[in-house]
């Protein structure tokens, strides 16, 4: 399970750095997300994003019912119920960051979507500005009803290009949290390396309290 979800979650920030590096992969990215958000694919993605939140919060409610056993138990620490313990607090914070990663490529694909966009309507004012241009030595009238055109689509394209730079900057932050969420995940990755060493330790605590209870009972048979 843990694999998988670390397969999951370097596949996701594999997606991001497609979507902040312009490559051939970053168009093949979008055209095969442009076809999952068609049909029945948001739907799958909702329940499958669903399904990972409810066993996110099993695995936390695990955790919270330990928790209480052992402040139940007193002082006394099961070697057993901290392995489990680590490991569903594991397992739930990569469910928890890989449904943050997906959230994160779907924000990213609306805005890159987005300043496709503005570009288009941006390159189409340019070319009505330019005919207008053009035709500006006709009738008096005509003249004045282009310019008036005119100073509209400027305006427009005032407002366009005010909308292209604000989702560049959004686009920027996007790529700093994708840096980010990198070093976290390497932050991760050394977490579930001292889990793994201290998982090991108590299931050899766990062993050399077997054996002592086991050599306890074989000296009250005798």
């Amino acid at each position: 399970m843990i694999q998988l979800l670390y397969f999951l979650i370097f596949m996701e920030m594999g997606m991001i750095v497609m979507f902040v590096f312009k490559t051939p992969l970053r168009k093949l990215v979008i055209m095969g997300l442009d076809r999952v958000k068609r049909g029945r694919g948001p739907i799958v993605v909702k329940t499958v994003g669903g399904t990972v939140g409810v066993v996110m919060m099993s695995s936390l409610y695990n955790v919270m019912s330990i928790q209480k056993r052992r402040i139940e138990d007193g002082e006394y620490v099961n070697p057993t119920d901290q392995v489990l313990s680590a490991k569903s607090l594991l397992e739930a914070s990569l469910m928890g960051f890989s449904l943050f990663l997906a959230l994160m490529i779907d924000r990213l694909h609306h805005y890159i979507r987005e300043l496709r966009i503005r570009r288009k309507g941006m390159e189409a004012v340019k070319k009505q500005n330019r005919v207008f241009e053009d035709v500006k030595a006709g009738g008096s009238d005509e003249i004045k009803a282009l310019e008036d055109e005119a100073v509209t689509l400027r305006e427009k394209y005032k407002k366009l290009q005010t909308e292209v730079e604000a989702k560049t900057k959004e686009a920027n932050n996007a790529e700093a949290n994708a840096v980010a969420l990198k070093k976290q995940s390497e932050g991760f990755l050394l977490e579930y390396d001292r889990l793994l060493e201290d998982n090991q330790n108590l299931r050899n605590q766990l062993q050399s309290v077997d054996r002592r209870l086991s050599h306890s009972g074989s000296k009250k048979v005798m």
